[in-house]
C-alpha cells in the first residue's frame, strides 16, 4: 500500500517537474511574455514600464534583447534582433504616436544624428501615421531584425523595414537616452 502510494505521488510530481511553466511579467495590467520569439532568434524580456503623462497611464512597455544587460551602453553594443514593445492603455491617435516618437529622437539626438536619419525618420513618421487610431491594448511592436527596423501592429506589419541598426539605437535613445521619456521608465527597462 505505502509503495503503491510512493509510486504514485512520483509519478504526480515527476509531471508537475515535466510541465514547463508559463511565464509572464504583468506591466500595467498587460502581461509580457518573459520570453519571445522574434526574427528566428530568442529574446528576453530585459525590464518594462508604464508610460505617464501628467496622470494618465499611456502606454505598457517591454524592452527584450538576446541577453540581459543593465546599461544603456551594453544594449547599444548588442548586436542581432531586438524589440520594443508598446501596448497602449488609453486610445492614442497616429499622430499622437508620431509625434511622441520625433519629439523623443529630437531630445536625444545631436542636430548632426538628426539630420542623417531624417529620412528614416520621415519614413517612421509615414508609418505611424498609416495605423490611424490605436485603441486601448493596441500592441505596437518594433523589432530590430538585425538589419532594419520594422513595425508591427497587433502582429501585422506596418510600412516598409527601416534600414539600419544606428536608427534602431536611435529609437532606444527615446527611453535610454540621456533625456528618457521618464526616468523611472528607464530605470524598469534596464531591469533595475
Amino acid at each position: 500500500m505505502h509503495a503503491r502510494r510512493a509510486i504514485v505521488m512520483s509519478l504526480a510530481l515527476g509531471a508537475v517537474i515535466a510541465t514547463p511553466a508559463a511565464h509572464a511579467a504583468e506591466i500595467g495590467g498587460i502581461q509580457f511574455e518573459d520570453q519571445i520569439r522574434a526574427n528566428d532568434s530568442s529574446l528576453l524580456l530585459n525590464g518594462g514600464g508604464v508610460r505617464t503623462k501628467l496622470v494618465f497611464k499611456v502606454y505598457a512597455m517591454g524592452l527584450y534583447l538576446p541577453q540581459k544587460a543593465d546599461t544603456p551602453a551594453a544594449i547599444y553594443q548588442g548586436l542581432g534582433p531586438r524589440r520594443i514593445e508598446l501596448v497602449t492603455l488609453r486610445e492614442l491617435t497616429a499622430e499622437q504616436l508620431s509625434d511622441a516618437l520625433v519629439d523623443g529622437l529630437h531630445k536625444n539626438l545631436t542636430k548632426a544624428e538628426y539630420e542623417k536619419l531624417a529620412p528614416r525618420i520621415e519614413s517612421l513618421k509615414s508609418t505611424m501615421l498609416s495605423i490611424g487610431k490605436a485603441p486601448t491594448k493596441t500592441r505596437i511592436s518594433l523589432d530590430f531584425t538585425g538589419s532594419a527596423t520594422r513595425v508591427t501592429v497587433n502582429n501585422v506589419q506596418k510600412g516598409a523595414d527601416i534600414a539600419g541598426k544606428d536608427f534602431f539605437d536611435a529609437l532606444l535613445h527615446i527611453w535610454l537616452g540621456d533625456t528618457p521619456a521618464q526616468d523611472d521608465l528607464k530605470e524598469r527597462l534596464l531591469g533595475r
